[in-house]
């Protein structure tokens, strides 16, 4: 208990925040209470005195249920503001805290009151009761209702995740060890398709399909911000060049990982402007903690702006297509020139 009071003070001397401080005094005072109740104990049993010994574990556990509200209720640690249309999320993840909340501080109570009501004392004799076909049916329905009641909203929410609504901006979000890059689709509206054999770090970082048409007017962004139109729905699509990833935004409340050789996706509505960063939420090597990404929404006007300053895979991929182009031609030259010619 020395340990445990000590722990406590170090908790609150060490404390950047109030909750921090609350918690650790309330540990430093429970060390000293109990190790003067020991000492008193010890004094009276040297004396022959009988000394009534309390249990602690009943108020032990009650402690636990109180501080555990009492640290969710008073935690600096709160969700960032939301910044989508996925409030969904949160009310599921409120609904199935409570549940379980209810649950836990249940059980304990009811184990505190077992230990409290049925302690050891002389003469009395341990009850055997081996089966109990009640209790069963209570514990099997209530924990049936309680399974389904966290289970059924995050269906439904699943359900309105993957089902993506018409006219949503068409997005693609690539992943790689340890950046983000991302391609939006371009006037015709659509993505060109991709292919991991086309991968070129110049003019094809993304692998855009040079012979799609659909990608020709694609934009692409490489290594730089992703800029979003706010009250417009967002049709994201995810892809990894390399290993696993996952795009995370806290904000929007969404995450989806990036399975290499699978196409994923999630879709969102951004609701207020603002710069929010996007993490990767998957463990992808020594450079894991930064690869990051920032999304910026923006009002109409000054998304149309940032628009019309990106570059096409049609210009990006034409210099070095010229380029590989010049140097074939080169080399085809020099080869023409160093050739044996037959004699006449």
């Amino acid at each position: 208990m020395a340990l445990f009071g000590f722990a406590g003070l170090f908790i609150a001397s060490r404390a950047a925040d109030a909750t921090f401080y609350s918690t650790g005094l309330a540990f430093g005072l429970i060390g000293v209470l109990t190790i003067f109740n020991l000492i008193r104990i010890a004094f009276n049993e040297a004396e022959g005195r009988v000394s009534r010994r309390s249990q602690p574990v009943p108020y032990a556990l009650l402690a636990v249920v109180v501080g555990s509200v009492l640290f969710h209720a008073l935690s600096p640690w709160w969700w960032a503001p939301i910044a989508s249309n996925w409030r969904y999320i949160d009310d599921t993840i409120n609904l199935t805290f409570w549940i379980t909340g209810v649950v836990f501080a249940a059980v304990l109570a009811f184990v505190a009151y077992c230990v409290f009501r049925f302690h050891h004392r002389e003469g009395r004799r341990a009850e055997y009761e081996p089966e109990s076909t009640r209790l069963e049916w209570i514990l099997a329905l209530g924990t049936a209702v309680g399974v389904a009641a966290m289970l059924a909203p995050g269906l439904v929410v699943w359900d309105q995740f993957i089902t993506v609504p018409a006219g949503t901006v068409e997005v693609e979000a690539v992943g790689q060890q340890w950046s983000w890059n991302f391609r939006l689709a371009g006037q015709d509206g659509q993505l060109g398709a991709t292919d991991i054999q086309d991968v070129r770090p110049d003019g094809n970082p993304l692998g855009v399909s040079p012979g799609d048409p659909r990608g020709q007017d694609d934009i692409v962004v490489e290594a730089a911000d992703l800029h979003l139109p706010v009250g417009k729905p967002v049709n994201l699509r995810l892809r990894s060049l390399d290993v696993l990833h996952s795009f995370y935004v806290p904000e929007f409340r969404v995450k989806m990982d990036l399975i290499p050789g699978m196409v994923t996706q999630l879709w969102f509505t951004p609701t207020r402007t603002g710069r929010f960063q996007i993490l990767c939420a998957e463990l992808c090597g020594v450079g894991h903690p930064i690869m990051r990404g920032w999304v910026v929404v923006d009002d109409e006007r000054a998304y149309q702006t940032w628009l019309g300053t990106q570059r096409t895979f049609a210009s990006l991929a034409a210099p070095a297509l010229a380029s590989r182009a010049h140097d074939v031609a080169g080399g085809e030259d020099r080869r023409d020139r160093g050739a044996v010619r037959p004699a006449p």
